[in-house]
């Protein structure tokens, strides 16, 4: 049998969404407490594809993906995800959320988000936290999935989700940690 190798760091990153600005900005401050300097800021984008939190957050949602400068284990996420929901439920007001924030990490391979919700795909990886694959690294993108959620899958974060790598590959480059030979990752 082979040894186990070194598993690399990885980019943490949050997918907020908001209608409610100054809940954005809160929520910001906070995760930087929690995780450090936010290095990389998406563009906001209209959350558009569902209408699914509308009834608790309200109408004109946007979502903004950020990354933390500070790379992390990916066995982390159980734990990133619970602090998320613990963030969530203290900025809510009257028992709504003001922001909904999914957690995940990115590498040079893929995407993948924490989610508390079952699905045929997700992988448990403890207290009741599941690894959600939503994107697979190929010809110059992070390839969607047919359970990818439909604002991931139409292409809208594809610039943001480039930065966030590309930041990811200097952090590596500048001794992060090796990540292996590169076969599968482009």
């Amino acid at each position: 049998m082979a040894p186990p190798s070194l598993v690399a760091p990885v980019k943490l990153l949050v997918a907020l969404l908001w209608s409610d600005v100054e809940g954005r900005d809160d929520a910001l401050r906070r995760l930087e407490t929690i995780w450090g300097r936010i290095d990389l800021s998406g563009d906001d984008h209209p959350f558009d594809s569902t209408n699914y939190y509308e009834s608790e957050m309200g109408s004109a949602l946007m979502r903004r993906i950020v990354s933390f400068e500070r790379l992390v284990p990916p066995e982390s996420l159980a734990d990133a995800k619970w602090q998320c929901n613990e963030l969530e439920d203290g900025l809510s007001t009257s028992g709504k959320r003001r922001v909904n924030l999914d957690v995940g990490y990115l590498d040079l391979s893929k995407v993948v988000l924490a989610s508390v919700k079952f699905a045929g795909q997700k992988i448990a990886i403890g207290r009741g936290i599941y690894a959600d694959l939503v994107g697979r690294y190929r010809a110059g993108r992070y390839q969607p999935f047919e359970w990818t959620f439909p604002d991931f899958r139409d292409g809208r974060y594809d610039r943001d989700l480039e930065r966030i790598r590309q930041r990811y590959r200097e952090q590596l480059r500048n001794g992060a940690i090796a990540c292996g030979d590169g076969r599968d990752q482009e």
